[in-house]
């Protein structure tokens, strides 16, 4: 019986690009950070001699690093010394990973806060909340939208018109009518991806195959029928495709979100971090984003997969 092999080289080159997509700018990263003379724009004072100004370990530009250390020496004064290195608001690698294990492992200074991962926690309950209610009122007026003209012709031109709404603009408002918890945060994230869910799932839904809509016709199927036997199984997949895309837009409007008078979440903690110039605890911050979405995506992809065997992987010239 024969069987066919997939070649080696197919299997592994997919697996090495995806690889490489991380590597390359993690490589370009450390190229910066640790290779002398590739970018380094500032000073580290490791010694400010006679420069009253300088303090040990402060950063300053090479211009003024030079002009100093000139100045001292034609005034017969000690000048100053330092090694080159990078801006405060771009930390090395190993910075951020250190920073990445004290975020997770180092208890809250006060009682008044919580710890990094009950913040993370705090910020996908947020996520969770606010596109749950948008995919149960905007799924099912996409759908409706896309299958039916006069549904799409008395309710899209508003929703093409809120959707150019900033959803920040709604903040102060939604603080007036829902208090400074999470409400307001919920709401902001259902105006940012609503209008968008909508107008995507109408698309979705017109670009269903006419032929499976005549077959019901020609069966004798009522537009109820057509809807749920023919229309919500025909979109199904890309329906699907559609919710992981939207759920990333939701990820965003997170961070506009979780500025309203919060004392919690990722965005308090990156927001906190910054202002105290711990870039390095910014970085871990936005990895672990990174990380949280990339894991959600993959596994959302994986529960595709099986819930619709059938779709093949597109893919482009390989």
């Amino acid at each position: 019986m024969a069987t066919i092999t997939i070649p080696l080289v197919q299997r592994i080159r997919p697996r090495a690009l995806t690889t490489a997509s991380f590597l390359l700018p993690l490589l370009l990263w450390m190229l910066v950070s640790y290779v002398p003379g590739v970018w380094q724009p500032n000073v580290k004072i490791t010694d400010p001699g006679d420069v009253a100004f300088f303090r040990q370990n402060m950063l300053i530009g090479k211009e003024q690093f030079a002009l100093q250390t000139q100045l001292a020496i034609e005034g017969s004064s000690t000048p100053p010394s330092g090694i080159p290195a990078n801006p405060i608001y771009l930390p090395a690698p190993h910075e951020v990973a250190i920073a990445l294990y004290t975020s997770l492992t180092t208890p809250p200074l006060r009682r008044s806060e919580v710890w990094f991962y009950q913040s993370i926690w705090h910020s996908i309950t947020i996520i969770f909340w606010g596109f749950l209610y948008s995919c149960l009122l905007g799924l099912p007026l996409g759908i409706l939208c896309g299958a039916y003209r006069p549904v799409s012709q008395l309710a899209e031109p508003f929703i093409e018109f809120a959707r150019y709404f900033p959803a920040p603009a709604f903040g102060a408002l939604a603080v007036a009518i829902l208090g400074i918890h999470d409400a307001p945060k919920i709401a902001i994230i259902f105006i940012g991806t609503f209008s968008q869910l909508v107008l995507v799932v109408a698309n979705t839904t017109r670009r269903l195959d006419v032929r499976y809509l005549e077959a019901a016709q020609t069966l004798g199927a009522k537009k109820i029928r057509q809807l749920v036997q023919v229309v919500l199984p025909g979109i199904l997949p890309d329906l699907y495709k559609d919710l992981r895309i939207l759920l990333g837009w939701a990820w965003t409007y997170l961070i506009v979100a979780e500025l309203i008078g919060t004392s919690s979440g990722i965005t308090w903690f990156i927001t906190q971090q910054a202002r105290y110039k711990n870039f390095d605890m910014v970085f871990a911050a936005l990895i672990i984003l990174g990380v949280i979405g990339l894991l959600s995506d993959l596994l959302l992809e994986r529960m595709g997969l099986r819930l619709f065997p059938w779709q093949e992987k597109r893919s482009g010239i390989s």
